[in-house]
């Protein structure tokens, strides 16, 4: 094979996003290219190095046995890279690179979205790129600096840094709601009541939890619908389908409209923290500790230390 030039690393970046994405269209859109022009470099790759490295079906696409070692020994190669360069951001004033981060949807409006501002305004150099997804994802395998979930929801082998205080879910419905069923005098009414479920990103359904501590009941509610996203639940409620359970900073716009009503306000519980987490690398992505620092600022915490 000819010497390891410019064209050769892209080519073997590209493998490697393939096998992260088990998929050449998804591959495509995160490199900006055509499927058509991913197979084209792949074949190239594998002709340079005479070697198959895929095996492609219409339906698949595995890494053969060299495939799979080259990728792993291609990612511990790449990863080494990447702390190098991340290394730099000691010797100089500003990071400077793309972050790449998976956030669900309460987290991208209640906290990422209000520290944009602030943050590009002192970070020009830093690129978010930022994926907003519910469904709980291995943010090591699909490329991602970082991950935004509820701190009992962080997998124990990262390291998770709370965004927040722990957090305040509530019960709402809209007042026409109210008007024309009346309030539950206890949380167990609800049970007999409509309310719209929540499913989470592993698809199950979320039970709601009223009270703390030996008070907490989990509630397995039922009602006319279930969204999968607090968005469509918070509409719903203020149209008056069900009551609904979500984060009380997340309705605060809708509780001073009038729009929504508190439902037993005695048995809100307290939940985990937003939390950023990421891998126990020795070397953090550039702007990561900086958009932690300015997201926790806003929230009147503590920087890091």
């Amino acid at each position: 094979m000819r010497s390891l030039d410019r064209a050769t690393l892209a080519d073997l970046n590209i493998f490697l996003t393939i096998v992260r994405h088990r998929s050449m269209v998804k591959a495509a859109v995160e490199l900006g290219v055509t499927t058509s022009a991913l197979s084209h470099r792949l074949r190239k790759l594998e002709a340079a190095l005479a070697v198959r490295l895929l095996n492609r079906t219409s339906r698949s696409i595995t890494p053969t046995e060299a495939g799979e070692g080259l990728a792993r020994e291609l990612t511990n190669g790449f990863q080494m890279i990447s702390d190098a360069l991340h290394s730099l951001e000691h010797h100089r004033d500003l990071p400077v690179g793309t972050l790449r981060i998976n956030v669900p949807r309460d987290a991208a409006r209640l906290v990422l979205g209000p520290a944009l501002c602030t943050f590009f305004a002192t970070y020009p150099d830093v690129h978010l790129d930022v994926t907003v997804d519910d469904h709980f994802v291995d943010i090591v395998a699909q490329g991602f600096d970082a991950g935004m979930r509820y701190g009992n929801r962080v997998p124990q082998d990262m390291i998770g840094v709370a965004l927040t205080r722990p957090l305040e879910w509530v019960v709402v419905a809209s007042p026409a709601l109210i008007e024309r069923i009346g309030l539950p005098a206890h949380p167990t009414d609800l049970l007999h009541l409509p309310c719209i479920q929540m499913r989470v990103g592993d698809n199950s359904n979320y039970p709601w939890e009223l009270g703390n501590g030996p008070d907490l009941l989990r509630l397995p509610v039922r009602g006319p619908m279930t969204a999968n996203e607090t968005e469509h639940a918070v509409d719903a409620a203020v149209r008056g389908i069900g009551f609904a359970y979500c984060l009380k900073r997340r309705v605060t716009a809708e509780l001073e409209a009038g729009l929504l009503q508190l439902v037993l306000p005695e048995w809100a519980s307290e939940g985990a923290p937003l939390t950023i987490y990421y891998p126990g690398r020795r070397q953090t992505p550039p702007g990561l500790r900086q958009l932690i620092d300015t997201i926790r600022d806003m929230e009147r915490l503590p920087k890091l230390a």
